[in-house]
């Protein structure tokens, strides 16, 4: 009797020893390569307490790392977090925009996808008093006066400014006479905007979805396909203005981790996203879920760095080099 308890005793610690590390991590470190507040940061906060909430981490710290569309963020995390299995990484599509902005030596290709999680929409706005009322209007004002058109939204290579290169690309007008101002968060744009420094101001819905709801600004445009739950903005194809466009965001580990630490990183996401806690943050700012994980993700950040490169050079968005 006494044998096979031992026996078993010794079968439980052997297998507690072979599960990996990051299996009993109590604690994971998630930096965010935007605002506080921003969409970088409401993804973050919100997957850490799925973690917290599924009982996969005890604690969860964030920090903030803003600049170049998370290019920085991203070279900081690539070169101090290499083999740290509880070190995460927010990254989305403004991130490829900024790498290749920037021309940034590290790419998202130097870190280890996870997982994508979600797709949000961007809506656009102008101050009550403007006489703007539509994106039909908007494309109005900017064929008159291209220059005198000021756009706000975030950095250079972001969605925010190729969702209107791609507005005046296909309003025929010139992309290089565009004068968009970037900002380093939603709420810098909004203030821009109420302060009359920008005619027209682009963000994530969530980061502006007080201001609409409060009457502080109108929203005039939508860049999701169709109409979305919650929102009742007319979508930029509804007013003959044939652009569509998706900001998503996921989750990234270290450079450096195992096979078996990726896996259960992966494992992870599955557990965290069924929480309460990250389906209230996904209704609650108008998010798509639009989950990818492992190699399916990290194929899909390949082909959309691709794809943003030649959109952004067709755009001329890209210097030449």
């Amino acid at each position: 009797m006494q044998k096979t308890i031992f026996l078993a005793t010794l079968q439980a610690a052997l297998s507690l020893a072979l599960v990996s590390p990051v299996l009993a991590a109590d604690s994971f470190n998630v930096l965010i390569g935007g605002s506080a507040g921003g969409g970088y940061d409401q993804t973050g906060r919100a997957y850490g307490k799925g973690l917290q909430e599924a009982g996969l981490a005890d604690n969860v710290s964030y920090e903030i790392k803003a600049g170049a569309g998370g290019a920085l963020a991203l070279t900081q995390f690539v070169g101090s977090k290499k083999g740290d299995p509880q070190a995460l990484l927010v990254v989305g599509a403004v991130m490829v925009g900024g790498t290749l902005q920037n021309d940034t030596k590290v790419t998202l290709s130097d870190a280890t996808p996870i997982a994508r999680l979600i797709t949000e929409y961007n809506v656009f706005v102008v101050p009550v008093s403007s006489p703007i009322k539509s994106m039909k209007d908007a494309v109005e004002t900017l064929k008159r006066d291209p220059s005198g058109t000021k756009w706000g939204g975030g950095s250079k290579g972001s969605i925010d400014h190729i969702s209107v290169a791609l507005i005046a690309r296909t309003s025929d007008v010139d992309v290089s006479k565009l004068n968009y101002v970037p900002f380093k968060s939603g709420s810098e744009v909004m203030e821009a905007l109420t302060k009359g420094q920008i005619t027209i101001g682009t963000s994530g819905f969530s980061e502006f979805e007080e201001a609409i709801q409060t009457g502080k600004v109108r929203a005039i445009g939508f860049t999701a396909p169709t109409r979305q739950k919650g929102v009742s903005v007319p979508t930029l194809i509804e007013q003959g203005i044939d652009v569509e466009i998706g900001n998503w965001r996921g989750i990234y580990a270290a450079p450096g981790i195992t096979p078996e630490q990726r896996k259960a990183l992966v494992d992870m996401v599955g557990k965290a996203i069924r929480t309460p806690a990250w389906a209230e943050t996904v209704q609650k700012n108008r998010w798509g879920q639009s989950v990818m994980l492992g190699d399916k993700f990290s194929a899909f950040v390949d082909d959309e760095t691709v794809r943003l490169r030649a959109l952004m050079s067709k755009l001329g968005l890209l210097e030449k080099r």
